[in-house]
């Protein structure tokens, strides 16, 4: 249930982060999405902690994935740049991700 919770998180968050964007470029209604939406985000995570989740886990997951699906559908739907080395550095953040979460197993 953690896991479900957190992945909600992660979707709200991003598309509260879309909105900002779409908000900050002229479209002042479009704040009431990110408001609901980022409140709806970090109820969730608060959710998945309370099913169990360790902190550094859920929020590394959460930061990590917002960042790379932010970044990536940014460029879809804003023409953003996406260089290589912003790849590199969204695949740096997932490895180490990967690594805090491989590490409190242990």
């Amino acid at each position: 249930m953690s896991w479900l919770l957190l992945s909600g998180a992660v979707v709200s968050e991003v598309v509260s982060t879309l909105a900002l964007r779409v908000a900050a470029g002229g479209r002042r209604s479009w704040y009431a999405l990110v408001i609901v939406g980022y409140a709806i985000a970090f109820a969730l995570l608060s959710g998945s902690l309370q099913a169990g989740m360790p902190l550094g886990v859920a929020y590394g997951v959460w930061a990590a994935a917002g960042i790379v699906l932010t970044a990536l559908l940014s460029r879809l739907l804003f023409r953003e740049a996406l260089t290589p080395v912003m790849m590199a550095g969204m695949g740096l953040i997932v490895a180490g991700v990967l690594l805090v979460e491989l590490g409190g197993a242990g």
